[in-house]
């Protein structure tokens, strides 16, 4: 797969590429990262790409058409008309379920934003999805392409040490969409505080449900959302209700 990255500063990128397990994804070329500088097709000596909001405020506006030309070079490139992604507080919350769509596409490009954010003329004619992170704003979108490149990056077959790695993640199907369990390793004795006996019992399935009830224990603790959602997609089974009902009640 292939992602085109638009960004003012490409250099951001440079030590996550060649640093960590993901590494291997770029380096082997299983996913294609390119990069392209709006500056680069802006006029002027000074290669402008923003300019003020048209009825006052504060902060700059990226121009429309550095970057329509930027994007339009991009997608010629890849010699195929291909998604066009900007992230944006207004776009869809990245989980899990939307990186495994990526992880499994032929990529895209990727427009990171800067200032106050773009011309909507740019957005309305090329953007085809919008992607955010969380109810917070960040100072440009690289940091947001990022986190989908390493996402994306080790899902992709041979990339992690052990295959089935990302199987035991937090949000992934295999683990009906809930919160991982806490993890333990060497000493089994660390400043008083013990491993938990199930973990040393060498029973495989009294461990598994030692974990299961510890992740359903924590997703119906801090994320009682998910609980709901796996309720209602029937990803529960009689003896996990069981457990939560057992569970105390949050305090009002």
């Amino acid at each position: 797969m292939r992602f085109d990255v638009l960004t003012l500063f490409p250099e951001l990128f440079a030590p996550f590429l060649a640093n960590g397990i993901n590494r291997r994804a770029f380096a082997s070329g299983q996913v294609d990262v390119r990069f392209w500088n709006p500056r680069d097709f802006a006029e002027g000596n000074y290669r402008r790409v923003d300019d003020r909001p048209f009825g006052g405020g504060p902060g700059m506006v990226m121009m429309a058409e550095p970057l329509a030309r930027c994007v339009e070079a991009a997608v010629a490139d890849r010699g195929e008309a291909s998604p066009v992604v900007l992230f944006s507080p207004v776009g869809q919350p990245l989980r899990h379920a939307v990186v495994t769509e990526w992880a499994a596409s032929a990529g895209a490009v990727l427009i990171c934003g800067r200032y106050e954010g773009l011309d909507q003329r740019f957005i309305d004619r090329y953007v085809t999805h919008q992607i955010s992170l969380g109810d917070f704003v960040l100072s440009g979108g690289e940091l947001a392409a990022l986190a989908l490149l390493d996402a994306v990056a080790r899902l992709q077959p041979g990339v992690l040490g052990d295959a089935d790695s990302h199987a035991q993640d937090s949000f992934n199907p295999e683990l009906d969409g809930l919160l991982d369990c806490p993890h333990y390793t060497r000493p089994e004795v660390w400043r008083d505080m013990s491993v938990p006996a199930p973990l040393m019992s060498g029973h495989h399935a009294q461990i598994e449900r030692w974990r299961r009830e510890q992740r359903l224990a924590l997703t119906a603790e801090r994320r009682p959302d998910l609980i709901a959602a796996a309720r209602a997609e029937g990803r529960l089974q009689p003896r996990d209700e069981q457990y939560l009902q057992q569970l105390p009640r949050p305090a009002l």
